[in-house]
């Protein structure tokens, strides 16, 4: 009876979705207020409704309820509870039925908090929003029904994929989804403003807050990704290349270039055609994303489904939005004059080469992506384009980015001085290449990598105190009272440069160890024994492993016991590996068990992994780098632009 309910609430959602996108935008038009006020209440509606049919689905899944098809495809009776509830957006089905709440759940806030917009951008945005939704209710109930019934229930489920049977896997999809879907409201603001014909500074400061929030949960959903790639699959990687994993990081590119591109509109009142471009790229590569995870154009070990009619209707719709939204652009290009002016060297144009190179480093992401499928379309080759293409391609711009980050932040607005900008910035860049220097000259026979990356790291964590020590002009007393948009812009750019230090430290200074480990013989990897002792049989709730016993000495000290594992699961007929890694702030020691060997002993991999916790380090930085930002009052109301706006509403 709930699964019917659910059922019911889905198509009643849609119901109102459609009344949410026409009303309102007509309202809009003829100025109808009456007409636009239906936006508010139908937002919450279709918001409450979503929730119900969601929740209704999770509790099939609690109960184990066969009967469900979704539910006999991806559960089992004795499965572990939380992933009994992960397995509600664990597949194709139940991830959109969470993608569509998620769209209703932004909509829903831009009726709760948007109070402070003018009444027409309003009943506009909400209208936009209602409209991706309603593409989005069309695609579930038309293609993926996850309310489908089995004439016959059968005795148990067949379990949820044994990989997606993780703690970070099953937190990772929810942000994920929260930063891709989050993007909608920038692309909702953006429509909204070509719509009414007016991109100011007013705009950049209600667009920013959305972005800013979407930008860090896809920031968390790509670190939990990436941390759980590294120690469940067993290959010791934090990132492939992947092209479901690129389809993320697109958007997150183009996304923080938004953030920064908005703020010369806010400014400067420049900008405002490329901000509304990147506002409706960001989001159709989000849409991207969603097509190349379920259409099955692409092999990748993220996908959800390998479904060609519902790729088309994918496309279809990243087609409808994204091409129309261009049309618009280009139909209202002329109305979007930049008022601004500012020199070559200025903070301005810092921002500027910031955004050329996030939409370039996207472009190349983008291009290494699709390529095979080009090739394989349109000249009958295949090619693989793997992470030594994107390394070479990628990482260029993300160096350049890193070293003029610091020496932008503290230019002047308008016209700056570089060499003054220069001179703040000594410190930081003797500081930085001093600790370079350091390690290389203590390191030997090895590539420049460690070093080169210890520098971008080192200046742009400098760069970012020094920047708030002259935002604070130089006063203890003064540096904890700037404003939260300060502190989080810092602490977000020493994130990005922890990050960057922590990958190229572990690309560069990696030791790997393979071979037959025999039990109570002890062996050498780099600086530390390890030892085989044991290896067992055990039984977990829903699966057999075997289990090795492995100590971990330094010095001649026992620092840790490792319990790697080879899980099988009986059920899904699937075998997954489980690492064991001993954590510590300057390296990882990360330990695969494989099979048994004909003359005695297991297959062991040992890896010495540098540096690997500051990658997600630098990752959490930024986000709560964005959550300061993010809690600044002057991005959450933007009061006074908004009095601005409602005098000018007035007025006409």
């Amino acid at each position: 009876m709930i699964t019917e309910l659910g059922h019911f609430a889905l198509i009643l959602a849609f119901l109102i979705a459609i009344v949410q996108t026409v009303v309102p935008l007509i309202g809009a038009h003829k100025h109808w207020y009456g007409w636009m006020a239906v936006a508010e209440p139908a937002a919450k509606m279709q918001f409450l409704f979503t929730a119900f049919a969601f929740a209704a689905l999770t509790y099939a899944f609690v109960t184990s309820d066969f009967s469900l098809r979704l539910v006999w495809l991806n559960s089992h009776s004795a499965k572990p509870m939380l992933y009994k509830i992960s397995g509600v957006w664990g597949n194709h089905e139940g991830s959109m039925l969470l993608w569509v709440l998620i769209v209703t759940l932004f909509g829903a806030c831009a009726a709760w908090f948007g109070g402070n917009l003018p009444p027409t951008l309003r009943a506009r945005v909400l209208g936009v929003q209602a409209s991706i939704a309603v593409a989005f209710f069309a695609f579930i109930l038309f293609t993926s029904n996850p309310f489908l019934r089995l004439a016959v229930p059968p005795f148990d489920g067949q379990d949820l994929n044994p990989l997606l049977q993780d703690p970070g896997l099953a937190f990772h999809p929810p942000f994920l989804y929260l930063g891709y879907v989050g993007l909608s409201m920038a692309f909702s603001f953006a429509v909204a403003a070509l719509l009414e014909g007016r991109v100011d500074a007013a705009w950049a400061r209600w667009v920013r807050p959305w972005t800013l929030a979407a930008w860090i949960f896809l920031s968390i959903g790509i670190g939990l990704g990436s941390w759980w790639a590294y120690y469940e699959l067993g290959w010791g990687g934090f990132w492939f290349w992947d092209p479901v994993e690129n389809a993320s990081f697109m958007p997150w590119l183009l996304a923080a270039a938004l953030l920064h591109s908005a703020i010369v509109v806010e400014k400067r009142e420049s900008l405002k055609s490329w901000t509304i471009l990147l506002a409706i790229l960001a989001f159709g590569f989000s849409l991207i994303g969603t097509f190349i995870v379920r259409s099955g154009l692409l092999t990748s070990v993220h996908a959800f489904a390998n479904d060609p009619e519902r790729g088309v209707f994918i496309l279809m719709i990243l087609a409808f939005f994204t091409g129309g939204a261009l049309t618009l652009f280009a139909a209202r290009a002329s109305s979007m004059e930049a008022k601004g002016v500012f020199s070559v060297v200025s903070r301005e144009s810092a921002l500027v080469a910031n955004n050329v190179l996030l939409a370039v480093a996207c472009f190349v992401v983008f291009v290494g992506t699709l390529w095979p499928m080009f090739a394989e379309m349109f000249w009958d080759r295949k090619l693989s384009v793997g992470a030594p293409f994107f390394n070479m391609a990628f990482t260029p711009f993300m160096v350049i980015l890193g070293l003029i980050m610091p020496v932008g932040s503290v230019l002047a607005w308008k016209r700056g001085k570089l060499g003054r900008a220069a001179y703040q910035m000594r410190y930081a860049f003797v500081l930085a290449l001093a600790l370079a220097l350091l390690v290389w000259a203590m390191q030997t026979g090895r590539s420049l990598l460690g070093p080169v990356g210890l520098f971008l790291g080192a200046w742009m964590v400098f760069g970012a105190i020094v920047d708030i020590w002259m935002r604070a002009q130089r006063t203890w007393a003064r540096v904890f009272r700037l404003p939260r948009a300060d502190w989080g812009k810092s602490i977000a750019h020493a994130g990005l440069g922890v990050t960057m230090f922590g990958i190229a430290g572990l690309m560069a200074w990696e030791v790997e160890d393979i071979r037959v480990a025999k039990l109570n013989e002890p062996f050498t990897v780099g600086a530390f024994e390890i030892e085989l002792t044991g290896v067992n049989r055990v039984q977990g709730p829903n699966y057999f492993s075997t289990m090795g016993d492995v100590i971990l000495r330094s010095k001649g000290k026992e620092i840790a016991v490792l319990n790697p594992e080879k899980r099988n699961y009986p059920v899904a007929k699937m075998p997954t590996t489980e690492a064991a890694i001993d954590y510590r702030f300057l390296r990882d020691v990360y330990v695969v068990i494989g099979d048994p060997q004909e003359g005695g002993g297991w297959t062991l991999r040992t890896y010495i992994k540098p540096l690997a916790n500051w990658i997600w380090a630098g990752v959490l930085l930024m986000a709560l780098g964005g959550l300061f930002s993010l809690s600044d009052r002057r991005f959450r109301v933007a009061a006074g632009a908004s009095k601005r706006r409602k005098q000018v509403v007035a007025a006409e």
